[in-house]
């Protein structure tokens, strides 16, 4: 059958719609209720309760218990947890040329935009003989996740490895589900995507189980003070669980595409975009923002088109029909782009009559795609961005992963005697405030228990 015959015959499928244009409009969306905006289901604190013996099992048990959680939920018995130097040397060896050449042009670009977000130390001068220093120190180690359920994410490896490395982080592990099919190591394009970096610390271990394992350390595996990287509701779960006895970027949810688009926009690339999206995983959202009715039919039609000679049509279908993915329709763009905000996708694409003004007006986005020319599967490989971004409405709040997860900023306090003295009266006396005399009492002490009354004098 043709692809042309087989999308004739094909189910129909009708993106639900929430119809929004009586609604009340405020320009950052805090007048719109979110809760009536698609997004997916995830009860994170339910999956606590189950990861949490899953993690107190491997705080006490370390490899033993990996090695039994490898053959529960991946199917693999393993002798050692850690990849061995030759396999990651062997997996870029036996790379796809054109593979490995678009993971260098992606490490390449992706160094670029990254290189130019470290900050440079600043010392401010307070006062004569007082200065305040903010230096940037990077996490001493650092514990990446990169997924391997439905899909292989080499793309998750740049993402993760290149910030760090850019931010000076000096000790990097990784960790991957171990894969059946590849004799319990995690899939080899992930680790030639390793060996392309230069990362050797590599672990077969995945969900929950990996998490912990990063947290509290085992006989293979050093603990290490920040985890980051995508996962699924477990991985989620358990860096909730563990956040404090290890720092974690983001409890990343299902991924998620917001499309803000007009009358100008082309329906065909708009349903290709919120299919890119839903292939990966039943949950993912796809959200079309329109004023236009008859773009919103248009873009039913490319769906149904277009999802029926997709490879993953099944899964595809299940994210398009789920309460996460849906059509929203607004006044005007002034009106979407209320709606947007409010919405704080995890991917943001602007399809409008002048997009570049519109998209400068966007607040709240992990990331902002802008054009006809930038769809979010650039932004996934090649565009130079990072791909793992805040979900689940938390772009609101939060950033994408940046040089920025991997630095802590140390305030470094430089005072002489004449310049404690000068605001020594200052200090007591917002001690005595707070009913906290030791606090002055620490200050006068450097001058024989009295308070100085002027500057440089006593």
């Amino acid at each position: 059958m043709s692809e042309t015959a087989l999308a004739t015959s094909a189910t129909p499928i009708h993106l639900r719609r929430i119809d929004l244009r009586d609604a009340p409009t405020a320009p950052d969306g805090l007048g719109i209720d979110r809760g009536i905006l698609p997004r997916a289901e995830l009860d994170v604190e339910a999956a606590v309760e189950t990861v949490r013996p899953i993690c107190e099992d491997v705080r006490h048990r370390g490899t033993a218990a990996l090695v039994e959680y490898a053959e529960r939920f991946d199917g693999v018995r393993l002798t050692r947890i850690r990849v061995p130097a030759e396999a990651i040397e062997r997996a870029l060896t036996e790379l796809d040329p054109a593979v490995r050449a678009a993971l260098e042009e992606s490490i390449r670009r992706a160094r670029l935009v990254h290189r130019d977000q470290r900050r440079a130390d600043a010392t401010v001068q307070v006062v004569p003989g007082g200065t305040v220093t903010e230096r940037w120190v990077p996490v001493d180690r650092v514990g990446l996740y990169v997924p391997g359920g439905r899909a292989v994410y080499p793309s998750s490896v740049v993402m993760n490895v290149v910030p760090a490395q850019e931010a000076g982080v000096g000790s990097l592990a990784l960790a991957s589900p171990p894969q059946r099919e590849h004799g319990g190591l995690p899939h080899p394009t992930i680790l030639a995507a390793c060996a392309l970096l230069g990362v050797s610390e590599v672990y077969a271990a995945g969900g929950a189980q990996a998490v912990a394992m990063f947290a509290h350390g085992t006989e293979e595996c050093r603990p290490v003070s920040l985890v980051t990287g995508p996962g699924n509701v477990y991985v989620a779960a358990a860096k909730r669980l563990l956040r404090g006895v290890v720092g974690i970027d983001a409890e990343a949810g299902p991924t998620e595409v917001a499309v803000l688009a007009d009358a100008s926009a082309d329906a065909r690339v708009v349903a290709a975009d919120l299919i890119s999206q839903a292939e990966h995983d039943v949950l993912a959202a796809a959200v079309l923002v329109t004023p236009s009715a008859e773009l919103a039919d248009a873009v039913d039609a490319e769906l149904t088109a277009q999802v029926a000679v997709t490879r993953h049509r099944e899964r595809v279908t299940e994210a398009l029909a789920g309460r996460q993915s849906g059509t929203v329709l607004v006044r005007d763009v002034d009106h979407g782009l209320a709606v947007v905000n409010a919405y704080a996708a995890e991917h943001l694409e602007i399809l409008t009559e002048n997009p570049a003004e519109v998209a400068a007006r966007v607040r709240n986005a992990g990331a902002v795609f802008v054009g006809p020319h930038a769809p979010v599967s650039l932004g996934d490989y090649c565009a130079g961005s990072n791909h793992v971004l805040p979900t689940g409405g938390c772009a609101c709040h939060s950033s994408g992963l940046s040089v920025q997860s991997f630095l802590r900023g140390i305030h470094v306090v430089d005072y002489d005697r004449a310049a404690l003295a000068e605001v020594a009266r200052h200090v007591v006396t917002l001690a005595e405030a707070e009913d906290l005399p030791a606090h002055g009492a620490a200050v006068t002490a450097r001058f024989d228990g009295a308070v100085p009354t002027g500057a440089g004098g006593e």
